[in-house]
């Protein structure tokens, strides 16, 4: 009884396991001239929805967050906070090369030189704005992961 019950379970937590990587809920969070990229990659003609990919507005029910736009140091601790919210296994996207470097404000003393020295990046999209073409290649990349 035991050895059927062990299997059962362990089969149960690979369907679970499956199902985590295959659907990503990103957290809607928009800061600048990305974001209406991001939010062109949700629309009709690119449906990042028939790929598993819903849009929340809570990161308490997120797992993906899509960093899409300039962070600056006033924004680093809600950008914490969410982060630590977001349900495991947390992911990240830097969209843009203002969410990685800085972007045009490179010189400003009020803007991040890039998210990864706040939070863990899994994937960097570059570009000023980068297609939401390439959002959706990364989404679908990091599902096969």
């Amino acid at each position: 009884m035991s050895k059927a019950y062990d299997i059962f379970l362990t089969n149960l937590d690979k369907m679970v396991k499956w199902a985590e990587n295959r659907s990503l809920w990103p957290l809607s969070f928009g800061l600048s001239c990305c974001a209406i990229e991001m939010m062109h990659a949700a629309a009709s003609r690119i449906d990042l929805d028939r790929y598993g990919c819903l849009f929340r507005s809570s990161p308490r029910q997120a797992d993906l967050l899509i960093v899409s736009g300039t962070v600056t140091y006033k924004m680093v601790d809600l950008l914490k906070n969410l982060y630590e919210q977001m349900l495991e296994p947390r992911r990240v996207i830097a969209m843009g090369s203002c969410a990685i470097s800085g972007g045009l404000y490179c010189d400003s003393p009020f803007v991040v030189q890039g998210v990864d020295k706040i939070i863990p990046v899994d994937v960097c999209l570059i570009g000023c704005p980068p297609r939401p073409e390439e959002l959706a290649r990364a989404i679908i990349e990091m599902k096969n992961i």
